[in-house]
């Protein structure tokens, strides 16, 4: 039995970004203006003079008011179908389908106080590093591709734990749940605010990933430098490298990105003192 069980969940406030909830407020509260703007518009269109009932900006007021009456059936039948495609395409993970990381699985949900355990589930990504979190009704879930996947899974498995750990955290802090997306569904679109929130949220997650395995930097690595790199990438160099990430041209082109650049998440992991490089005697407590 893994010793993680009896370790006490821990706040969710403390793992989270100290800048991610109150943009998000802000971001909520862009979200319930611009409905409103949406809504008062599509009142006003019947008094309009018949002159203007034709013309680009009240066509574009009744697409708007369209899209905000399907809003949310279109959001629920897109949430639905992806985990449908899911079951369909990826190996679920049970206790008999890699017994280990399901059994890793369901202790950090436990340590992260979830109130369900997430369904995991291995996925052809194509040749893609990748990994996500989603929600259907009653279900949260998380697919691995299988390139991250087998990187990870035989050599460094720590760096698997990070991963997953960082997908649980999305859970954890409601990213994936329908009121969130629905509460940002239009400020969100915004150019710059909407990947703000979103790199807000990635730092939130790599600190619930990093509480989780605290020798797990290799997955970061891996992001940065590509597969078969994760055990040869001198960490030190790179964490030098992230100090000197600084500067207008480096501000201006993390703008668009909706992730942070991933030497900059390795750094600020270890400012915080969530990853340790010498902590061997961290090492994995429940097997993956």
């Amino acid at each position: 039995m893994s010793t993680s069980k009896q370790q006490p969940t821990t706040p969710a406030g403390s793992l989270r970004h100290p800048a991610e909830l109150p943009f998000f407020i802000f971001m909520a509260m862009l979200n319930l203006v611009i409905i409103g703007f949406i809504v008062q518009a599509a009142v006003m269109l019947p008094v309009l003079p018949e002159r203007l009932q034709d013309t680009g900006w009240a066509t574009a007021v009744r697409s708007a008011l369209i899209g905000l009456l399907l809003l949310v059936p279109a959001l629920i039948v897109v949430r639905e179908t992806q985990r449908a495609s899911v079951r369909g395409t990826a190996v679920e993970l049970s206790p008999r389908q890699y017994p280990e990381l399901y059994q890793t699985a369901d202790s950090f949900a436990r340590r992260l106080g979830l109130r369900r355990r997430p369904q995991i589930y291995l996925g052809n990504g194509n040749g893609a590093l990748n990994a996500f979190a989603a929600q259907a009704t009653g279900h949260d879930y998380v697919v691995l591709s299988n390139e991250l996947f087998v990187n990870l899974y035989h050599n460094n498995r720590d760096g698997l734990r990070f991963i997953l750990g960082h997908e649980l955290g999305h859970i954890r802090l409601h990213h994936v749940s329908l009121w969130y997306q629905l509460a940002v569904a239009y400020s969100e679109r915004i150019p710059l605010l909407g990947p703000a929130l979103s790199r807000l949220r990635e730092y939130s997650c790599d600190r619930h990933g990093a509480h989780l395995a605290p020798l797990g930097m290799t997955g970061l690595v891996l992001l940065a430098s590509g597969r078969h790199t994760e055990h040869v990438v001198d960490v030190n160099e790179l964490l030098r490298q992230g100090r000197s990430l600084k500067g207008f041209w480096v501000a201006v082109s993390q703008l668009p990105r909706s992730h942070p650049f991933t030497v900059r998440r390795l750094e600020r992991l270890y400012r915080l003192g969530l990853f340790h490089a010498r902590l061997r005697e961290a090492e994995t407590e429940t097997p993956v």
